[in-house]
């Protein structure tokens, strides 16, 4: 029993360890939310469902994306290893009120959740995305971790990537966004389905006033000097 339990905590490791561990220099082909994505257009019969997605190099995307993300998700992403710790007891507390479920994942933690499971708030899940998270940070730079999540965060209905985004809502490359619409980008990550950039309601444009007085905060593109390493 101990030599079957040994081989299949070796399997998973193996399993886990080795396609996190390529990705530090591969781009990923698609997500596991593309996939789920995918599945569920041809399960609820969409057949005009397209899915936008194009990897993009750090180099080709604007800074004030990588600034505006931080801003609107993440404040304390250069600081943390992978998981906010006071941001998870505020959202406990919230939680346990019996309000509506508020968040605390990290940037870290989205790019676990999106790039290899699934979306639910089981103990089961949660155990996995800690695992992820906890190998993502081990085994790349920060800057490897803003770069792929920009790359496979959803901003719409379809549209995965800063890039597919940029080319959907404005009709330009990721590496031309400017402040205001990579601000307006970032507002709608909370409910990419929900929020629209392209048809951004009240609150969104709210929402994106308040990341460009977040990005100027922080430093604005100054900011990425403390993960472009």
């Amino acid at each position: 029993m101990k030599n079957i339990l040994r081989k299949l905590v070796l399997t998973f490791v193996a399993l886990t360890v080795i396609p996190v561990a390529l990705l530090r220099w591969l781009p990923p082909p698609t997500s596991a939310f593309m996939l789920r994505a995918q599945v569920l257009a041809v399960i609820e019969g969409k057949s005009g469902f397209k899915l936008r997605y194009r990897w993009t190099p750090w180099d080709d995307i604007s800074p004030y994306a990588k600034v505006a993300v931080i801003a609107a998700e993440d404040q304390l992403f250069d600081r943390h290893y992978g998981f906010d710790l006071n941001a998870i007891g505020r959202a406990w507390k919230h939680n346990q009120q019996g309000k509506h479920i508020r968040g605390a994942s990290t940037i870290s933690q989205q790019v676990a959740k999106n790039l290899f499971l699934y979306p639910g708030q089981n103990y089961a899940r949660k155990a996995l995305e800690a695992y992820f998270t906890a190998l993502i940070e081990l085994m790349w730079p920060k800057r490897r971790i803003l770069e792929i999540y920009l790359n496979i965060a959803q901003f719409g209905e379809g549209i995965y990537g800063v890039s597919a985004a940029a080319d959907a809502f404005f009709t330009k490359s990721a590496s031309k966004l400017n402040p205001n619409e990579a601000a307006l980008l970032a507002a709608v990550l909370p409910n990419p389905v929900r929020l629209r950039a392209d048809k951004p309601s009240a609150y969104v444009m709210h929402r994106r006033v308040w990341i460009l007085r977040q990005m100027k905060q922080l430093g604005s593109t100054k900011y990425l000097r403390n993960v472009d390493s």
